[in-house]
């Protein structure tokens, strides 16, 4: 995910802003103080970036991500700008769009957030220090404070690109394993074949529809064989999940056949007095595919020697 695209997830538009800065207590007056600071920040810079960088290659785990001196001139120059940014004056949707930046490319270096949270300790241990050594105590103070505020504001803006990237990349995960676990096979021109393996649920039975329609339609199948010999257990739930895919199916112009039937399922489906008479039964998924063949005109032909 892109730091634009984290823009969107995250709703970040001109009424989250000012929500966000209310709740940082940033108010303009903050930001034309940092902006009156910027000579400040520009004589700090240097130091103030040497001696973050500092803690970050002194410590084993966070040293791992500057792997040479190329690298560390490379994030210092980018963390000087960041850090000059502070005291631009503005907190505005580019500069939210900036700091985004800066997030996501942390996160997509695995950056834990442990790591980014104890270094601004650093960095904010840092600027009290510059800001108390530079200006009487009472105006150090109230400069730290807006420092506090803004750095803070970035803070919340980096932890949410790292929320919205885990939250996008679980999706992607259950994305593919919904796949996995309902993979229609095309297995002749017009047949396609949904081997069930596992538990079926409300949620997956819903999947296994939705799956099985829209495969239909994308391959103008005639026939979909559903095979249960990997289902553990067939109650009223699946059965009837069964019959509704078939109606379904049957709506679209296809035909369901199903497979894998057990002896035990056959005397279950009885018992529960299941209507599965709208769709053909074969005990094998051989049999099954035989039949698919012969519903769409082809046939299995042995071949001599």
């Amino acid at each position: 995910m892109t730091y634009r695209k984290f823009m969107t997830t995250l709703k970040l538009d001109e009424a989250e802003l000012r929500s966000r800065r209310a709740f940082c207590e940033l108010t303009d007056e903050d930001l034309a103080r940092l902006k009156s600071l910027r000579g400040f920040a520009e004589k700090h810079t240097v130091d103030v970036v040497n001696a973050f960088y500092d803690l970050l290659l002194s410590h084993d785990q966070t040293r791992k991500f500057f792997p040479d001196e190329a690298t560390v001139r490379r994030v210092k120059r980018t963390q000087s700008d960041y850090f000059l940014g502070l005291f631009d004056g503005r907190c505005d949707l580019a500069y939210v769009e900036d700091r985004l930046r800066v997030g996501a490319v942390h996160e997509r270096i695995g950056l834990s957030p442990k790591w980014y949270l104890a270094a601004y300790r650093k960095y904010l241990d840092l600027l009290r220090e510059k800001l108390s050594a530079s200006l009487p105590p009472a105006e150090a103070a109230t400069a730290y404070g807006s420092v506090q505020k803004i750095v803070f504001f970035d803070v919340t803006l980096a932890i949410d690109t790292y929320i919205a990237a885990n939250i996008e990349s679980l999706q992607r995960h259950q994305a593919a394993l919904r796949e996995l676990s309902t993979p229609v096979i095309r297995v002749h021109d017009r047949i396609l074949l949904l081997p069930l393996v596992g538990a079926i649920d409300s949620v997956r039975a819903q999947q296994i529809m939705d799956t099985v329609l829209l495969r239909i339609v994308e391959e103008k199948a005639k026939c979909i064989i559903v095979d249960i010999a990997g289902v553990p257990v067939v109650d009223t739930k699946v059965a009837d999940n069964l019959v509704k895919t078939t109606a379904s199916v049957r709506l679209l112009g296809a035909q369901t056949i199903l497979t894998g039937i057990s002896a035990q399922v056959a005397r279950t489906i009885v018992q529960l007095g299941v209507d599965i008479s709208a769709m053909h039964t074969r005990s094998r998924l051989q049999e099954g595919i035989e039949l698919a063949l012969d519903l769409v005109g082809k046939a299995i032909t042995e071949k001599r020697a």
